[in-house]
């Protein structure tokens, strides 16, 4: 169940417009039910979930962990972390693909630079030719 929890999550992140900023609002957007919604028990007030009613406990907790460089460990700070971690997992190989186009790119304009010039330098020749007409009398 967990394995597919997990890929259904990342799937969020790819399926959904703006999945990282959902699954964002999903970790920290628990709040108290507002009057006049009763939730049933064992279920958890989430607005951003559909329905309102969510089974997943909140799980970020002001100072639930401790980052070594004394960043604040906030709920916002933790759930920026869960999602880009879950970005990455979701596309690991991303970098790599954005490293490969650009150097697709820098090696088609060095093509189109040689191109440009080996045509002026080949037309150079076949513009500037004169044709003498050559009437035998």
């Amino acid at each position: 169940m967990y394995v597919y929890l997990k890929i259904y999550i990342l799937l969020i992140f790819q399926a959904r417009h703006n999945g990282q900023n959902y699954v964002f609002a999903l970790l920290t957007g628990y709040r108290d039910p507002p009057a006049g919604v009763s939730i049933r028990e064992g279920l958890h007030y989430n607005p951003y979930f559909p329905g309102g009613a969510i089974a997943m406990p909140k799980m970020l907790n002001d100072g639930a962990v401790e980052y070594e460089d004394g960043t604040p460990a906030t709920e916002a700070q933790m759930g920026k972390d869960v999602v880009s971690f879950l970005s990455w997992a979701a596309e690991p190989e991303m970098e790599e693909r954005k490293l490969m186009g650009f150097k697709w790119i820098f090696v088609l304009s060095l093509a189109l630079l040689q191109a440009a010039y080996y045509r002026r330098l080949r037309w150079s020749v076949l513009k500037s030719r004169k044709l003498v007409l050559d009437v035998v009398n």
